[in-house]
């Protein structure tokens, strides 16, 4: 079934377009002739409502989410030979404060909060639009203050202390109040925070009506990036930071604050638990795979609770998914060529490879860190090693592989394609046929290259796809998941861990992602099998447990580029080497193939690069401004 959930008319995108040609913070509106138009009838403010949605970023296009191309999560030839992500300039280190990458100072962001203002100043008015009753008026516009304060903390994410817009400026206002201000970091969460709360309170718990609603704000979408938001506040990069010591307005104002508040995670916990009662009173579970009209092993069955909690349309975990947000590129440059009878096939090219500092986090079969666990050896990763009879549906029996690849949990398997790796897919009709991935040259799946690195995301392809006759193919879309379940979960188990050390609440929502993940719990695993079994009932510990299963059970979602922020590891991990497997070795010379391939130094300066660039022409405009630190 095909649904299409909110329509952009394309007269609204023609104006959205417009708009975006205007220039820096230019807040008063400018097409008031129209307006008295767009608010008259409930068939033209609805128009409206959809500009003001139109402006939600694209993330599920890899080459436009700046969390995929912009960090260490994915890897590209260079130069790029099927897309164009210039994005990925900036994982480069070729960030400018000449002409910014993913500039959002720019790119529309005060553009779509100028027009939230606009609808909001005129359907809060109940002698416009007089066609609507009340609730429908209601839930508009506590769509539109979410939104609102959505594009603020998109603001905020890039950028730090922003101007707050709350109303736009009279047309005829001086110039001079348009040179607006950066607010303190507090404030601006402050702000955002009470507006998300105002929007919830006039929000549904769910859509009114599916069928042609989902992708609509509701109550558990506005509590749950409310957590997302506190969250960053308590995080290191914003709370009492004191590498911005210096950071203040022209004026002296100070925009970090420079004491650490434990009050803040305190905050958070208590956002995100609200957010998750909320979520599952609307019916939002985790996500379990209800089988297929033919068998399937439990090993394959539970690979597909973890791949289907991503790629199925509107699967039960989905808190908030974009269906403006479509993912046909993103699935497009995941693919290998997986089918021996189309190893020819070039109407996908997979190019984002995942490199192995990725590769490595995931855990071992027993739950624990590879670098942890005390009962299997992982010294020597490139180690040649066989698949074996019972191993059958993660690697092909029979079949050489590094040692990496072998003893690993599930969400490993669901998660990466690699060399000998199994790829179970619809078409399969069954897990005892399922393809593989077989790459070292002279094998049918390096007939059109294969990703730098050799890894391939496998967990964003939704398992519809099949390559086809004709040199085509068919990739089955579904809406970028924003927000899902199990992040909730581990937000609300960091958030309360940093608040108030370990207890039995952290371990129960880690665990619930674990017992998904078809692991132990969090306890059990580090007992049984870590040379550290007490590592978990220390909050420093758990802290790092936690951030791990984090990166794993959120891997190629877009969550690590910015986590890696607000914990303040970039600097650590992005000035790490990018590296994978020799994929210039033919198939009879797999311990040349296994040899670990240096591909590129990343270079990460702090604290500068934590915060983006506002462009320098701006601060010529408007001296109010004051450039982010190390610009």
């Amino acid at each position: 079934m095909k649904t299409k959930i909110f329509i952009i008319p394309v007269l609204v995108l023609l104006f959205s377009l417009n708009a975006c040609k205007k220039s820096f913070l230019d807040v008063v509106p400018d097409n008031t002739p129209t307006l008295d138009n767009a608010f008259t009838m409930r068939n033209e403010a609805i128009k409206y409502l959809a500009t003001c949605y139109s402006y939600l970023p694209n993330d599920g296009e890899p080459t436009q989410n700046i969390a995929y191309m912009g960090g260490d999560e994915f890897w590209l030839d260079f130069p790029s030979r099927s897309i164009n992500a210039t994005n990925w300039a900036m994982a480069r280190g070729n960030q400018s404060v000449v002409n910014p990458l993913v500039n959002y100072w720019d790119g529309g962001m005060f553009n779509a909060i100028r027009d939230c203002n606009i609808f909001l100043e005129n359907v809060s008015d109940l002698n416009k639009v007089r066609d609507m009753n009340m609730d429908e008026r209601n839930r508009w516009l506590g769509e539109v203050e979410f939104l609102k304060a959505y594009y603020h903390f998109l603001l905020f994410r890039h950028y730090g202390p922003v101007p707050v817009i709350d109303v736009n400026l009279p047309v005829n206002a001086p110039i001079e109040q348009t040179k607006v201000k950066r607010q303190p970091v507090d404030s601006v969460v402050n702000y955002i925070v009470n507006l998300l709360d105002k929007a919830a309170a006039k929000l549904p718990n769910n859509v009114m009506i599916p069928a042609t609603d989902l992708g609509h704000i509701t109550k558990p979408i506005a509590l749950s990036i409310k957590a997302k938001v506190l969250l960053y506040a308590a995080s290191p990069l914003f709370n009492g930071n004191r590498d911005y010591t210096g950071f203040k307005n022209p004026d002296g104002q100070q925009l970090f604050n420079q004491t650490v508040s434990p009050a803040k995670w305190k905050r958070a916990a208590n956002a995100a638990k609200e957010a998750i009662a909320a979520a599952e009173s609307a019916g939002i579970k985790l996500y379990t795979f209800p089988g297929a009209t033919f068998p399937l092993s439990a090993t394959t069955m539970r690979e597909m609770s973890i791949r289907n909690a991503v790629t199925e349309k509107w699967n039960s975990e989905i808190i908030w998914g974009n269906p403006n947000s479509r993912t046909w590129q993103l699935q497009y440059s995941s693919m290998a060529h997986i089918d021996p009878a189309f190893s020819g096939n070039n109407s996908v090219h997979g190019t984002l490879g995942p490199p192995m500092k990725i590769v490595e986090q995931f855990y071992t079969k027993n739950g624990v860190p590879i670098e942890e666990d005390k009962t299997l050896d992982f010294s020597n990763k490139a180690q040649l090693r066989t698949g074996t009879n019972s191993e059958r549906y993660y690697i092909v029996e029979n079949y050489q592989t590094a040692r990496i690849n072998f003893d690993r949990e599930p969400r490993f398997y669901a998660d990466l394609g690699f060399d000998g790796g199994k790829w179970f897919m619809e078409s399969n009709r069954g897990d005892d046929n399922a393809f593989s991935a077989q790459l070292k040259l002279g094998q049918y799946g390096s007939g059109l290259s294969i990703t730098v690195t050799t890894y391939y995301p496998k967990k964003l392809v939704n398992w519809k796809f099949a390559f086809k006759e004709g040199n085509s193919n068919h990739i089955e879309e579904y809406p970028f998941p924003m927000i899902r379940l199990a992040d909730l979960y581990l937000m609300y188990a960091e958030a309360l861990n940093e608040a108030e050390g370990p207890s039995p609440e952290v371990y129960l929502y880690l665990d619930k992602i674990r017992e998904r993940a078809g692991l132990e719990g969090v306890v059990d695993s580090w007992s049984k099998y870590a040379v550290n079994p007490n590592k978990p009932s220390t909050q420093q510990g758990l802290q790092a447990i936690i951030r791990r299963e984090r990166n794993i059970e959120m891997s190629f979602e877009g969550s690590r580029f910015w986590d890696l922020r607000r914990w303040k590891l970039a600097a650590q991990e992005l000035n790490k080497n990018i590296t994978g497997w020799d994929r210039d070795q033919d198939k009879d010379h797999p311990e040349l193939f296994y040899r670990l391939t240096n591909i590129y130094t990343q270079r990460f300066i702090a604290p500068r690069d934590y915060l983006w660039p506002i462009r320098e022409n701006n601060l010529l405009v408007n001296p109010n401004l004051v450039q982010n630190p190390g610009w």
